[in-house]
């Protein structure tokens, strides 16, 4: 990130539009020398802007991960990318729930404790969106993350989850069709 915006770990906000994201966008893609790649797993923040549209002009994609959680904005928010997506000819490989469920630490029940209203939502949008898995609330994965320790390492149940959701992916890849 440093060669691209030498100053974001600064306290000086970085506010980028447009043309702005466009240029990094096509650094990050085609100023870098990745080598052959199976896959190329690109983390963008949630919407239906700038970078997710570069992003779909600059480089054929396969197929689109949706993650969401169980909020009702945050699901409508997923509902849209879907449909953009949708719109300009890129699969929906299928949505990831985090914050799904919390797991009872005395009968280790799983509780939804926004409900399980996502699936209903999501098959009442015009884009067909399978479902990949559930990750759980767990204090331990914001533990991890803030001291940039993955939770699939240091937790069986989070890593088999996880495990999980590649085993749904990988099939849906078209893995001959090499990004280069």
């Amino acid at each position: 990130m440093s060669s691209v915006c030498p100053w974001a770990y600064s306290s000086i906000q970085v506010v980028w539009r447009g043309l702005m994201v466009m240029q990094a966008i096509r650094k990050l893609l085609r100023g870098v020398r990745w080598g052959p790649l199976d896959v190329l797993v690109i983390d963008m923040p949630p919407g239906t802007g700038d970078t997710q549209l570069s992003i779909t002009q600059e480089i054929p994609i396969q197929g689109i991960i949706l993650v969401t959680t169980p909020q009702t904005v945050a699901i409508a928010d997923c509902i849209k990318g879907a449909e953009m997506f949708t719109k300009v000819s890129v699969p929906i490989t299928g949505v990831v729930h985090n914050m799904s469920y919390y797991t009872c630490t005395t009968c280790n029940t799983p509780h939804y404790i926004f409900g399980r209203s996502l699936t209903e939502k999501l098959r009442g949008s015009s884009a067909q969106v399978p479902v990949l898995g559930e990750v759980p609330i767990k204090p331990e994965i914001s533990a991890n993350c803030d001291e940039g320790v993955p939770s699939v390492i240091t937790d069986p149940q989070i890593s088999e989850i996880f495990d999980d959701i590649v085993d749904r992916v990988i099939p849906v890849l078209t893995l001959e069709d090499k990004v280069s």
